[in-house]
């Protein structure tokens, strides 16, 4: 569970609304609901920094521009209070949070900039007041919207909300603001969950340790000259985050689930050295270790697997801790796959492989396996936020009898003998290196702002005179700045990996860290500060049909005018929050003629092209028509027609469908019924092995619209 630390120090306002809108939505929830499974334990990570920005909302004392403007009243709302109601309304998932209500879809359409419309003028009371209510129900927690009188009796009603509704759901958010940090402690003292830390402002440890970590784990990453070397640093973040830990849950985290899995020998004898008895990170870590690989085979079982599913004592001097591996393939099914099967299908593939797993892998000691993710990201992308899923699952690991979900310190006394090591490879859980903080020019650049400024915060502290009450007050905060500048966060999204909308909010809050340190050291900050660090990303070309289409399905460019004037959806594949989805697909080509509607499907790889899998194309208009198009040896081997789950008879002569250099397919148009509607939605997915690999768009469905000015169908 973590959030960057999106409280700034100089002015105590929150610049970003993420820590409270995923507490309500995931942080309560996630840990609620075993309550309903009582042998399943589980370990929670709790990072220090998100748990004392929560500390802070449930105090109901804090300042949040996003909430303020969320529940002002709809007649009192000025024109900055306005922008920022548009500017954030809409940053959720549109598929799962926001299509449960068609007041906020239509919201949503009313919004969208045209020539000559502004929203922030044209908008009616009524429209903000139902804007405001939406766009925080939508955060609400499932178990809230099912069962809370208020909660649920709002998303019944939808619409045409009044001010007395807005301050219930205020109310409403506060009250479960209160709650998430004690049903963790709550769980942890029944026993039922084990809770571990994490360094206190969430920073890659083995890099502020040295710096130079970065090339040991991978020599073509350029060295920082002079390198960044603090380990009392390092310490300090322990620090800070084992006492507050304490303070929070009334006792010691035995372990540690070091940020983004980063581990160093320096890293861990100093985690060893303050009482962790455990550490976590991932499966490539330990394969550069032991100089092994755990390649799977088709059906996921991995190469050296008993080595795999144990934990490993890492011995360093006199000290030692004991450390676990997550299964990356099964993470990677739960965070980026499942969500996009059904919830029954999802939880049953998940403990037949863990099943599968117990039947094949043999060894003389208990399997251990680690799956690790998010606590958060993942959910969105997830009907009812995923907790569907996690309740199947949940059960049937709860009534497997050869299956026991442990906390990790369970685990580690159920382990039997445990191998040792004397050291382990420097990495993280993503691709056992740390490319992704301190790789890219724009990872070094930030890493030189930072350098120089603990340089001055070194030469000021030794200047500072221990009698000097007011310089050694501001000292602590520009530490405090420089700590928090430490956090793992800001480089995320430094470098061509990451990019999100919030992309100038992230660069501009680590600048306005760093400017902390020397304004709080009575100095003048340097101009470099002044400059974005983060060119401005890529974006995805989008646009609609501009000319009616002639295509012969063939899944080949018969000519070179075919696709010309198509609408194109070409995404940037670097725009996850989280890392290591696989990209299979590239562009989603689509158009009309007369009869017809044609959807082109571009691979990413012309080299490796697609060989065997099915391709899923889901067109929503008043019916939901679904195309399965089985692909085997590089070419179409069936095709199939669903209609609202049914097969109708002769549907299959109405599609045509051909795979080469692509996928080429065109539905005739008496099967897309679309009395009444303005627009109607595709979406097109790639399957291998019973699993879902890739969607277009990443959202789910594209929304194209009717009516001969789109080049489309005219309205029925």
């Amino acid at each position: 569970m973590h959030q960057p630390q999106y409280r700034d120090p100089s002015t105590g306002r929150y610049v970003l609304p993420w820590t409270r809108l995923h507490a309500l939505k995931d942080y309560w929830g996630m840990v609620r609901v075993l309550r309903e499974f009582p042998r399943v334990h589980a370990t929670f990570n709790v990072v220090p920094s998100l748990g004392a920005q929560l500390q802070e909302y449930a105090s109901g004392k804090f300042d949040e521009p996003w909430f303020n403007a969320a529940f002002a009243p709809a007649d009192a709302l000025d024109r900055e209070a306005k922008v920022v109601i548009l500017d954030r309304a809409f940053q959720l998932n549109h598929e799962n949070m926001m299509s449960r209500y068609p007041r906020f879809v239509d919201l949503y359409h009313a919004t969208r900039p045209q020539a000559d419309f502004q929203p922030a003028d044209a908008l009616s009371l009524r429209d903000w007041r139902d804007l405001q209510v939406l766009s925080q129900l939508a955060w609400m927690d499932e178990e809230w919207l099912a069962h809370d009188p208020i909660v649920s009796e709002l998303m019944r009603k939808g619409a045409d909300f009044s001010e007395q509704d807005k301050l219930n759901l205020r109310s409403k958010q506060l009250e479960l603001l209160a709650q998430v940090l004690p049903e963790y402690r709550r769980a942890a003292e029944s026993g039922q969950i084990e809770i571990s830390t994490t360094p206190f402002y969430h920073p890659i440890l083995p890099l502020i340790c040295d710096s130079d970590a970065g090339t040991e784990s991978n020599p073509y990453v350029p060295r920082l000259d002079p390198a960044f070397r603090h380990p009392e640093d390092a310490r300090e973040q322990l620090k800070r985050a084992r006492e507050w830990h304490r303070r929070m849950f009334g006792a010691e985290p035995q372990g540690l689930w070091p940020s983004e899995g980063s581990v160093s020998n320096a890293a861990l004898e100093l985690a060893a050295d303050m009482g962790f008895q455990w550490f976590a990170t991932d499966e490539g870590v330990l394969g550069r270790t032991l100089g092994i690989g755990f390649g799977r085979d088709l059906s996921g079982i991995p190469e050296n697997a008993e080595r795999l599913y144990a934990p490993l004592r890492v011995r360093r001097g006199d000290r030692e801790i004991t450390g676990f591996f997550r299964d990356h393939y099964l993470s990677d099914l739960v965070g980026f796959v499942y969500s996009r099967m059904s919830a029954n299908a999802a939880a049953e593939d998940l403990h037949s492989r863990l099943r599968r797993i117990g039947e094949r892998v043999h060894s003389d000691r208990p399997l251990t396996v680690s799956i690790i993710l998010d606590g958060e990201n993942a959910w969105e992308y997830f009907p009812r936020n995923g907790r569907e899923f996690l309740r199947e699952f949940y059960r049937r690991i709860q009534d497997d009898p050869e299956i026991r979900p442990l906390t990790v310190s369970e685990a580690i006394k159920e382990a039997g003998e445990v191998q040792a090591a004397e050291s382990v490879v420097p990495g993280s859980w993503i691709n056992a290196n740390f490319d992704i903080w301190i790789g890219a020019d724009e990872d070094q650049v930030a890493w030189k702002l930072l350098r120089d400024a603990r340089d001055v915060y070194s030469r000021a502290e030794r200047a500072i005179p221990l009698g000097d009450v007011s310089a050694n007050v501001n000292r602590a905060a520009a530490y405090e700045a420089l700590l928090a500048a430490e956090g793992s966060d800001w480089c995320w999204w430094y470098g061509p990996e990451h990019s999100s909308s919030n992309d100038p909010e992230f660069d501009a809050f680590y600048r306005k860290l760093l400017t902390e340190i020397y304004l709080q050291l009575g100095l003048d900050a340097p101009d470099a500060l002044a400059e974005p660090v983060k060119r401005k990303p890529e974006e995805a070309l989008s646009f609609s049909p501009q000319s009616y289409l002639r295509v012969t399905v063939d899944g080949r460019a018969t000519s070179y005018f075919e696709w010309i004037g198509a609408g194109l959806h070409s995404p940037v594949h670097r725009t996850s929050a989280m890392h290591g989805r696989v990209y299979l697909l590239r562009d989603l080509h689509y158009g009309f003629d007369e009869k017809n509607l044609f959807i082109r499907v571009d691979a990413i790889s012309e080299t490796e092209p697609l060989r065997d899998g099915e391709f899923r194309i889901v067109v929503r208009a008043a019916c939901e028509l679904r195309i399965h198009v089985q692909i085997k040896s590089g070419a179409v081997a069936g095709t199939v027609v669903e209609m609202n789950d049914l097969c109708p008879l002769g549907a299959e002569h109405h599609v045509r469908s051909a795979f080469a250099q692509f996928l080429e397919l065109s539905v005739a148009k008496e099967l897309i019924d679309t009395a009444g509607r303005h627009s109607i939605s595709v979406g097109v997915s790639y399957w291998e092995g019973g699993l879902p690999v890739d969607v277009l768009p990443a959202e789910g469905f594209l929304e194209v619209r009717l009516g001969t000015d789109g080049l489309s169908w005219p309205l029925a």
